[in-house]
């Protein structure tokens, strides 16, 4: 199986790509992204490709994947909703776009998060852009799933780019068994996310929408 991965520095995305590696039926890892991970292995090839809105200079490069798993996004902190709109929505459909025609085949798993949106109506300016973008995604013609994750756990060495994020997740680090146990369905580790993933990109599921509870107990 050949992955493309959006957004391995991200904290989502290193967990992703370390599963992907470690996975004897993967055999080349793509990363695209505007910096290279600081990784090398034998599987793993990146693309440092700056301008992720228009791909035509690197189509070729792009062809002959089985599976796509995004993983890129921002916090909405302090964004006005067209600013996020561009990160969120424009930006991912631009590479699911040329994917799709590249790639009719593949499966492609966007990151989107617990509490989108699909309605696109709601209050929430971070969930309504998430849930139109979840939307648009599973109309084109791809092999389109949705992964909701709740609090993700990181594991193995993986960190947050985000300053305070990865503060709480140091803070919160020896209490996370105990949310476990009292949530067991609300917290996913990185490990688990980059399994599930790899899993629907084999076999699929019977889900477009995969809450946190899916994720955790996908085997």
């Amino acid at each position: 199986m050949k992955v493309l991965i959006f957004g391995a520095t991200g904290m989502v995305g290193q967990g992703v790509l370390r599963e992907c590696l470690l996975d004897p039926e993967v055999t080349q890892v793509l990363s695209l992204g505007r910096r290279p991970t600081g990784i090398q292995h034998p599987k793993l090839r990146e693309i440092i490709h700056t301008d992720l809105y228009d791909y035509s200079n690197i189509e070729s490069e792009l062809t002959g994947v089985d599976a796509c798993f995004y993983c890129l996004g921002v916090s909405s902190v302090g964004m006005k909703e067209a600013d996020y709109a561009r990160i969120s929505y424009d930006m991912t459909l631009a590479a699911a776009q040329v994917l799709a025609r590249l790639n009719p085949n593949m499966v492609f798993t966007y990151v989107s998060g617990a509490g989108t949106d699909s309605t696109e109506k709601g209050a929430v300016m971070w969930a309504r852009v998430k849930g139109k973008t979840e939307n648009a995604l599973l109309r084109l013609p791809l092999r389109a799933y949705m992964f909701r994750p709740g609090i993700i756990q990181p594991l193995h060495g993986v960190r947050s780019k985000t300053r305070l994020y990865q503060f709480f997740y140091t803070l919160a680090a020896p209490l996370f068994p105990i949310f476990r146990a009292i949530f067991p369905h609300q917290i996913t580790t990185t490990e688990q996310v980059g399994k599930a993933m790899l899993i629907v990109a084999r076999r699929g599921s019977d889900k477009k929408l995969l809450e946190s509870k899916d994720i955790v107990t996908l085997r």
